[in-house]
């Protein structure tokens, strides 16, 4: 018997809380952490029995797009000059140069993810320089998961076509809402049409999977307007969807400022469209693969939760197993050893730093033992929906009980309601809890639960 989440309970956790691809999460980085720090840990990689052992995953920000999306909090360059392109380019260039002085040539590659803004602001042949750049620097090796967000005004068949021959194998378009009237309100105009086509044609081209990115409580939606565009992708059936929360923070987002907070639904709208989300997705045969993932049965991601081989890093949920991660470009997050680092946030001092022969890295943590062992335990939950003391122990050569007394006392709470099973050997998720893991995992998170500082984070649910 499949559970059934009720109002109650959504409502219950419509509260903010991290996304966990990362403990700690990238607000606790600090200024301290540089590119020197960044090196070192370059150096221990390249010098490591790891380096041989366990392959990198490689993300890089393309940070332009054409035209502005009103909800976005992503960092962007809003540009219709094309040429603004090759200079970005001739920057990565240099900045994977600074890295393979410090890593070394021809480490092992299985995960590469374009991200944005928008990547296919790059032409044909600058996707290919860039492609060939990587290629020449790093090993991809066969079989590896090498994805591509999409924004589906700015591909056509070609373009498709093109980026299979590159090596990519997964696409993930952003959608977010098929209602005209909601597409308007956030200044992002594409027909259903458009999209229903161009599916088609990257499964007729062979692509391995299709993500759709879908927002619930963006201006001017409602359960009813909702209620469509979920049944219209369930006719598009792609193999993963993720669906997120809309968090209205004009403070923050500058271009959150266009949308008008009276045509927002309220807190009760939210939850009666991610309930219709929930009910739509599970009639459909899709997977829950934990917080904002579905997919279908026989899809990796879905494949990967059944097998216990779920895995979480900054791009979300992954197949492949936890690995160091380099971050190319303005604002990109990496995670090397027990180190993670983030570029600069402004073209400017990005490419300044390029200028001077440094690495852009502006900011960034070494973690504790402490933060290794929360960590652990994170995303034993996040991933697996299990936290097993002896291997936590083992590992971390600590007393589970002793060491978390605060926290399983807290679980107890949780387990009331149905949402973990906390025994003598182990924590289980349950069925129920899977769509509130977020609520479970912040139960560990140290720097939360200090301070209590939740309005950053985009709501659980």
């Amino acid at each position: 018997m499949k559970p059934a989440v009720t109002r109650e309970l959504l409502e219950r956790f419509d509260v903010p809380g991290p996304r966990y691809t990362s403990y700690p999460t990238a607000d606790r980085f600090v200024e301290a952490f540089g590119a020197s720090d960044y090196i070192l840990a370059l150096g221990q990689r390249r010098n490591g029995a790891a380096a041989l052992a366990l392959p990198l995953s490689i993300y890089v920000h393309i940070p332009f797009c054409e035209s502005l999306c009103y909800y976005c909090a992503c960092n962007k360059i809003v540009t219709k000059h094309k040429s603004r392109a090759a200079p970005y380019l001739d920057y990565l260039r240099r900045e994977v140069a600074l890295h393979i002085a410090h890593l070394g040539r021809g480490q092992t590659v299985s995960q590469l993810h374009l991200g944005g803004g928008t990547p296919t602001f790059f032409s044909d042949e600058q996707l290919s320089e860039l492609m060939a750049l990587l290629r020449d620097n790093f090993n991809l090796v066969a079989g590896g998961e090498y994805s591509i967000e999409i924004d589906p005004r700015t591909v056509d068949e070609q373009r498709l076509r093109h980026l299979a021959r590159l090596g990519f194998n997964r696409l993930s378009f952003g959608v977010q809402d098929f209602d005209p009237a909601v597409q308007k309100a956030v200044h992002r105009i594409q027909p259903a049409e458009q999209v229903f086509d161009l599916v088609a044609k990257a499964r007729a081209i062979g692509f391995e999977s299709v993500n759709i990115d879908l927002i619930y409580g963006l201006p001017r939606q409602t359960a009813e307007s909702f209620e469509r565009t979920l049944a219209q992708v369930g006719q598009l059936r792609p193999e993963r969807i993720a669906l997120y929360a809309y968090a209205h923070l004009p403070e923050r987002f500058k271009p959150q400022r266009r949308i008008h907070a009276e045509e927002l639904p309220p807190a009760g709208g939210k939850v009666s469209m991610l309930a219709g989300a929930l009910q739509a997705f599970d009639a459909a045969g899709y997977v829950y693969v934990g917080m904002d993932h579905f997919a279908l049965p026989e899809d990796a991601l879905a494949v990967a939760k059944r097998q216990g081989r779920l895995h979480r890093n900054f791009q979300g949920y992954s197949t492949q197993p936890d690995c160091d991660l380099i971050g190319l470009g303005v604002s990109a997050i990496g995670k090397v050893g027990a180190t993670y680092c983030q570029n600069a946030k402004t073209m400017d001092d990005y490419t300044d730093m390029i200028d001077h022969g440094t690495l852009p890295v502006v900011r960034g943590l070494a973690v504790t033992r402490d933060d290794l062992l929360r960590r652990a335990v994170i995303m034993a939950i996040m991933c697996q929906g299990e936290v097993l003391f002896e291997s936590i122990e083992s590992a971390h050569l600590v007393d589970f009980h002793s060491y978390f007394a605060p926290e399983l006392e807290q679980l107890q709470t949780l387990q009331a309601q149905g949402l973990v099973e906390v025994g003598d050997a182990a924590i289980r998720v349950t069925a129920m809890g899977w769509f509130f893991v977020r609520g479970v995992a912040l139960v560990f998170d140290k720097y939360l639960q200090a301070d209590r500082t939740r309005a950053r984070f985009s709501k659980i649910i």
